[in-house]
């Protein structure tokens, strides 16, 4: 059995790290791939055998997978994340829910490269997978174990290998018993030494000084290759509303556009993820037409973005899709996502504009939503955020960025910020996922991309440190910094 499809065979891996010898490895293969197979998989094999602990075991998969690795003996669970994951799919796809925050899940999985299965799951969660591989036989035995723990009332899984004097919190295995001294759940079992020291391996350090200028607008994208110019014989139906339409497709969107002006509408159009974004912000639009298959940021994340904000919740969204069919679907993405309707492609286009004028209709007999400019006050809980923590109360800055990206989610300097303090805290993986947020908002912010290639690093994503020390090389401004990028990528490689 290969682990890794298409990817660098396994146990090529395991021979460059020298973790098993050729002999070794011509026996584990023979034992894997006899009549029947066993089915047990080759990493796994070796940790039975004894042939290499399950930290370098962990390393070597990180490498073949191209994610991050996660041991299950060093982490602690909520039960309460299984709510997420049906056992019966749990099993079926050996895959755990090890962190669920607000709008993410770390899951565990066998088999990382499994998108399916990853959609799936941000589909049915409306939550972002971060996917990290784990080894199979640990898996399937902690899936079991955190399952019937649960059934049977336990409230929290606790690695067996978690500190022997663990901080206040902590679940004592399964049972849900607090113990005095509990880590955190997010950065159990990583490396999380991240309170803005120098590391001299490294020869940078994460930022401690937060930036407190209210770019509301990341740099604008790439423009579109056609503006679309209204008729001018269009009589409007309506007052001049302004609709933003968002769809990779040049045909349909130049369609759905053109149809839009002749009824007298004001159009805006995007062809990406991130001009899309830009676009609400700076158009300020009416209404959004929303297709849900975009590069870069996926029309279901831009929904979700666009309707849990106070600046931008009231705007109504209509998604296009031509991947995404039937009721069900079309209910699912009303309540988890917040989308106002639902139009499978291909579609009749007077059916079309009959639901665009249906919704301003109704907008209209509830009286139109007042179109409040929140800008200053997101503005100014960055601002207050910044002087908090320099009076030395972290805690309470922390709050004030969650209420300011609450109130404007695409302002990408609060999640920048937001990002820096989580890591001041050791919170790892919360950390990671505000710098990636930022990223998605500014893909070329350089201190985002670096602060991020040094959170990967410190907490043993190689790979992935790699990767984001490569990205924020191509947008260093500065040639003493740059050289020192290339240096330290030289001693990584």
């Amino acid at each position: 059995m290969n682990d890794g499809g298409n990817k660098t065979q396994l146990g090529k891996i395991l021979l460059k790290r020298k973790l098993v010898t050729s002999n070794d490895l011509d026996s584990l293969l023979k034992e894997q791939h006899g009549d029947p197979p066993d089915g047990e998989r080759l990493a796994s094999k070796v940790l039975r055998r004894g042939l290499s602990d399950e930290v370098r075991l962990l390393r070597a998969l990180s490498e073949q997978m191209g994610v991050p690795a996660i041991n299950l003996d060093e982490v602690e669970i909520s039960l309460a994340n299984l709510d997420f994951v049906p056992r019966e799919i749990a099993q079926q796809h050996i895959i755990l829910p090890v962190f669920v925050g607000a709008d993410s899940i770390n899951l565990a999985m066998a088999n990382p490269d499994e998108q399916r299965v990853i959609d799936e799951v941000e589909f049915v969660t409306g939550k972002r997978v971060f996917p990290h591989v784990a080894l199979h036989a640990q898996l399937v035995a902690v899936i079991e174990l955190c399952y019937d723990s649960k059934a049977s009332g336990g409230t929290g899984y606790r690695g067996k290998r978690v500190g022997a004097a663990p901080p206040a919190g902590a679940l004592d295995d399964v049972t849900g018993v607090p113990r005095a001294g509990a880590a955190n759940t997010e950065t159990s079992g990583v490396i999380a030494a991240i309170e803005g020291g120098n590391d001299a391996s490294i020869g940078f350090e994460i930022d401690v000084e937060l930036d407190d200028s209210f770019d509301e607008v990341a740099a604008e994208p790439a423009a579109e290759k056609a503006a679309v110019e209204p008729p001018a014989a269009a009589a409007p139906a309506v007052a001049k509303k302004k609709i933003l339409v968002v769809d990779d497709e040049d045909d349909i969107r130049l369609l759905i556009s053109r149809v839009l002006v002749e009824k007298g509408y004001a159009v805006v159009t995007a062809g990406r993820g991130l001009e899309a974004i830009h676009k609400v912000q700076t158009e300020n639009p009416d209404m959004i037409i929303l297709d849900a298959m975009l590069p870069e940021v996926h029309g279901f994340d831009i929904c979700k973005k666009i309707k849990g904000s106070k600046k931008y919740g009231h705007i109504p969204v209509i998604m296009i899709s031509a991947i995404y069919r039937g009721w069900r679907y079309a209910q699912d993405l009303k309540d988890s996502y917040g989308v106002d309707d639902f139009i499978e492609k291909p579609f009749k286009l007077n059916e079309f504009i009959d639901k665009v004028e249906g919704h301003f209709r109704a907008r209209a007999a509830e009286g139109e939503v007042a179109k409040e400019d929140l800008s200053q006050q997101a503005e100014h809980v960055l601002q207050q955020s910044v002087e908090v923590y320099k009076n030395g109360n972290i805690d309470r800055a922390i709050e004030l960025l969650h209420g300011g990206i609450m109130i404007d989610p695409l302002a990408y300097k609060l999640h920048y910020n937001l990002g820096l303090l989580l890591g001041k805290k050791s919170l790892v993986y919360q950390a990671i996922r505000e710098l990636e947020n930022t990223l998605e908002l500014a893909p070329e912010y350089f201190p985002a991309l670096k602060n991020l290639a040094l959170l990967y690093q410190k907490a043993g994503f190689k790979f992935k440190a790699i990767e984001t020390w490569e990205r924020a090389l191509h947008h260093c401004e500065d040639d003493e910094t740059r050289e020192g990028i290339k240096r330290h990528l030289m001693e990584m490689l």
